[in-house]
């Protein structure tokens, strides 16, 4: 009877884990699309879906696919667990997944296909960067995402089943034109659109979202938000950015990103790292239109890169600044 009770309840406990295994995963799902962020929150994520889907029901659709089908995959292949658990691994399928929508076409049964393989093999990619990066203890950051991006979005003009424009993306940068005063009306625009546009979403309202999503998770990393996007508002104003630009949340969206990053979620909060924090903004904006420009030339987009390699700089060189620590 005793053995017979230990079976019965091993089974129970076995039944309970597979009915709650379904839940866990929707977790996982929402923590990744809020890691977007930095956000291991399930409640943001939460926030970051209903925006998706407000900006259109396709992308709300793309957005759940790719990070249900990276977080899947990892896993399937046996990624650490507590990764896998803190929507680590399902970010950047979710960015990939956008990001074909919005420059693919949302509509097309090529681009459904395209943003689940991009979504599967961005996996791969982030476990590759992470061997090389975690000697330094340096994270990936979205650099997976910008180099399966990058490399479809520029070979997709190429394949006359992906591509369904007759424009062709190459071209070399032009001299800014248009008006630079920024009215009111561009101002707060733009500050909330600088937040929208980390997942491709210009419209105020989807930034809006976005922005009550973070300080849902964290008070801390909702004004190192605001913080960043009034850094890269001012900094393009200051160079003679378009004004439709900064309106757009062109010029911001990665200083949103990196003053998160360098204050708060790789750098330990203090006086010290708020100043870094607006320095790597700074510098994040400047490079915005420079990595603009730059792959423009053959076709492709700035993405996130700007942020990546001014947080990878940045976070790298935290050993040599003593006022500084890393979280």
């Amino acid at each position: 009877m005793a053995t017979q009770r230990t079976d019965e309840a091993g089974g129970n406990r076995a039944g309970a884990a597979a009915k709650s295994a379904p839940i866990h995963f929707i977790v996982e799902v929402l923590r990744g699309q809020a890691q977007v962020d930095f956000m291991p929150s399930a409640l943001c994520g939460v926030f970051f879906a209903v925006a998706l889907f407000v900006s259109g029901w396709r992308y709300g659709f793309y957005g759940l696919l790719g990070t249900a089908l990276a977080t899947g995959t990892a896993i399937v292949l046996g990624v650490n667990r507590d990764r896998v658990a803190a929507g680590l691994e399902g970010f950047n399928g979710c960015l990939v997944a956008v990001g074909f929508a919005v420059f693919l076409g949302a509509d097309h049964a090529s681009t459904w296909l395209l943003a689940a393989a991009g979504a599967i093999t961005v996996t791969v990619v982030t476990a590759a960067l992470d061997q090389v990066l975690s000697t330094w203890n340096i994270p990936t950051f979205t650099a997976p995402f910008c180099i399966i991006a990058t490399v479809v979005i520029v070979a997709a003009p190429g394949f006359r089943r992906i591509w369904h424009s007759d424009k062709n993306l190459s071209a070399f940068p032009g001299v800014a034109t248009g008006r630079t005063a920024l009215t009111w009306h561009d101002i707060w625009h733009a500050f909330l659109g600088n937040v929208g546009q980390i997942f491709f979403m210009p419209q105020w309202y989807v930034g809006l979202l976005f922005l009550l999503g973070i300080f849902a998770a964290s008070r801390l990393a909702g004004a190192m938000a605001c913080l960043g996007s009034a850094v890269g508002i001012l900094v393009a104003w200051t160079l003679g950015s378009p004004a439709d630009s900064v309106a757009q949340g062109l010029m911001g969206y990665n200083s949103v990103l990196v003053a998160m990053a360098l204050c708060g979620v790789f750098i330990k909060v203090n006086g010290w790292s708020v100043a870094y924090a607006v320095l790597g903004a700074a510098v994040a904006t400047v490079l915005t239109t420079g990595m603009g420009n730059f792959t423009s030339t053959f076709g492709g987009h700035a993405f996130t890169w700007p942020f990546v390699l001014t947080a990878l700089a940045f976070v790298a060189a935290v050993p040599s600044f003593p006022r500084l620590r890393r979280t």
